[in-house]
């Protein structure tokens, strides 16, 4: 079988009701991956849920209570080809109470759109959304500025132009140049610019949504990185056994190859031998960063593996560890955090309680300077290092040797409190 274009992970972020879910329906159904009939159908939904104008958001929203509530709970994916590569598109909840989600969507992905609605601008969510991306490691942005159809807008530039400015100085703050970030004018709910150049915007001389995708860099593959795949499920289909599904983050997965699953349930792992890997219903011989597979290991039970272990070369284990020292950016804690705080850390597929032992120091986010050396507390929008353990088996590596395998967001009551990196570590003895 031929190989087929390389795969590019894309999330759309943005604040509820700025209009992603319609984009991206917009954008399947304008490139034809959607059906007329299909589309008829659910435009009839739409209207009988009193949602005329949702129908696109349909087409990604597709569990019965998102269509009913008119919010994006889950991520979807959906696929689209453009010339260059095999897209995967991740819609990713705006609502508060959904970060948990976009968090898992962000670190999976290669690049974003950050969409924003053209009436309302700038919203408190954006910087938390940017931070967001950029703590996950997501370099490519694009900035789609949408609605802009609506009557208060009526295609402007000028209004496009002020929204512009007012992205672009968030963009700053995260240390994102606006200068070198395409903006895209359009409309998801008319099509202007998704995949059709509009005829409403003369003076918009950019690329439309699908254009963009293949200007995105084309996603480095970290193949040259020991092997690492999270695992985000376990299932137990008859016939197979046991099977581990997850996107390899880093390094090539070889069909006979020695692995060890880690942390496990006690913390010293288990050894195993790759017996099979699956991708799109195909048997694979390898697989390599980038790819979601499913797999079955020899010696590897049911009992032996959950989400938020990782599956690793045996030869080159990832470590769990005992403590470690991370840079962090505070994104919305509702009061200040200080030392013995112990909230949850959502690492790759893993969330571990883990606790702040010593606030080492607060740093300036652009540059990495040290601005004050052990701080009482830490306040929204403040970057710091900090010494932090693990209350729970936690396997991590640091920025140095695994940037795939660094990144993490801490959760606490619902919300994302702050998001970091690990850069240095402690193993367990």
């Amino acid at each position: 079988m031929a190989k087929e274009k390389p795969n590019m992970n894309v999330v759309f972020v943005g604040h509820v009701d700025a209009g992603k879910s319609t984009i991206v329906g917009r954008l399947m159904f304008d490139s034809g991956a959607v059906s007329e009939q299909e589309m008829a159908k659910l435009r009839q939904e739409a209207e009988k849920h009193g949602k005329a104008g949702f129908e696109f958001a349909y087409i990604m929203d597709k569990i019965k209570e998102e269509r009913e509530r008119g919010v994006t709970i889950d991520l979807a994916y959906k696929k689209i080809m453009t010339q260059k590569f095999q897209i995967t598109i991740i819609d990713a909840p705006g609502h508060r109470d959904f970060v948990k989600n976009m968090i898992t969507g962000a670190s999976q992905a290669d690049a974003a759109f950050l969409v924003i609605a053209a009436p309302s601008g700038v919203q408190p969510q954006t910087t938390e959304h940017l931070w967001l991306l950029k703590t996950m490691g997501v370099k490519n942005i694009c900035v789609a500025i949408n609605k802009m159809d609506e009557e208060e807008i009526g295609y402007s530039e000028e209004k496009f132009n002020k929204v512009k400015e007012a992205v672009s100085a968030e963009l700053k703050k995260v240390g994102v140049n606006p200068e070198t970030t395409t903006f895209i004018a359009c409309s998801g709910l008319k099509g202007d610019n998704v995949v059709k150049k509009s005829e409403n915007m003369p003076w918009y001389k950019g690329p439309t949504i699908l254009e963009q995708f293949d200007l995105f860099p084309a996603p480095e593959l970290p193949t040259d990185l020991p092997m690492r795949m999270p695992c985000q499920d376990v299932y137990d289909i008859t016939g197979i056994g046991t099977v581990p599904v997850g996107k390899i983050e880093t390094g090539i997965m070889k069909v006979g190859q020695k692995v060890k699953v880690l942390p496990g349930r006690t913390g010293k792992g288990i050894e195993g031998e790759i017996k099979t890997i699956e991708m799109h219903h195909e048997q694979l011989q390898e697989a390599q960063a980038g790819d979601n597979v499913g797999i079955n290991i020899r010696g590897v039970g049911k009992k032996d593996i959950a989400r938020g272990d990782v599956i690793c070369d045996a030869a080159q284990p990832i470590k769990v560890v005992d403590e470690f020292i991370a840079q962090i950016v505070v994104i919305n804690h509702p009061t200040v955090l200080a030392k013995g705080y112990t909230p949850v850390f959502h690492v790759h597929t893993a969330q571990v309680p883990c606790q702040f032992v010593e606030l080492i120091a607060k740093i300036n986010p652009a540059t990495g300077e040290v601005i004050q050396e052990n701080p009482d507390f830490l306040k929204n929008g403040d970057a710091a290092k900090v010494r932090i353990k693990p209350m729970g088996n936690l396997c991590l590596e640091t920025q140095k040797e695994n940037p795939y395998m660094s990144r993490f967001a801490i959760r606490d009551a619902g919300q994302t409190v702050a998001a970091g990196m690990c850069i240095e570590l402690k193993e367990k003895q």
